[in-house]
């Protein structure tokens, strides 16, 4: 087998193995969440609201929403955080490699990716991007090894809940 030949199949491999390492994330914005996959570390934990203005907790919305983080083994940390009624209203991520926005965003993707054209467009080169859309918000940064972000549904948000609590 020549040198060529081999190259080309050990980058075949890596790049296999790359996007196996950035497996699929829990849950699609808006719907339900799904288990953790092979090889990912799982857990939730129920959230309450806690209003600003008194800093407690209210014992009515003891658990407004539930929050389940799950560390993949590329060391990439995503939180979906879930309502009471089971629907994935927001999703936050850090890490050393990006997740997958595609199934992390699922049927909002595609405005994502549009609105993110149009962004880099009008504004060439790298940074931070923020998406404002009437029904979606991401926000995205960071560089290789230390990316953030966050994306929610602005009309999804229990009550109580704000941005801020994603993250």
């Amino acid at each position: 087998m020549s040198n060529q030949i081999m190259r080309a199949a050990l980058c075949a491999t890596l790049t296999c193995a790359a996007l196996g390492a950035a497996a699929p994330a829990l849950a699609e914005l808006g719907g339900a969440p799904t288990p953790a996959p092979a090889g990912a570390v799982s857990s939730s934990v129920n959230a309450a609201v806690v209003h600003a203005a008194s800093g407690v907790a209210s014992a009515t919305s003891a658990a407004s929403y539930t929050v389940t983080q799950t560390t993949f083994a590329t060391g990439t940390i995503v939180r979906e955080y879930v309502s009471a009624a089971g629907t994935v209203f927001g999703i936050a991520w850090n890490g050393p490699i990006m997740p997958n926005l595609p199934a992390l965003l699922g049927s909002y993707f595609s405005q994502y990716d549009s609105a993110r054209v149009a962004q880099r467009t009008a504004n060439p080169g790298r940074g931070p991007l923020n998406v404002e859309l009437p029904g979606l918000v991401v926000r995205s940064g960071g560089h290789m090894g230390a990316f953030s972000g966050q994306a929610w549904l602005p009309q999804s948000l229990p009550a109580g809940v704000s941005a801020a609590d994603i993250q």
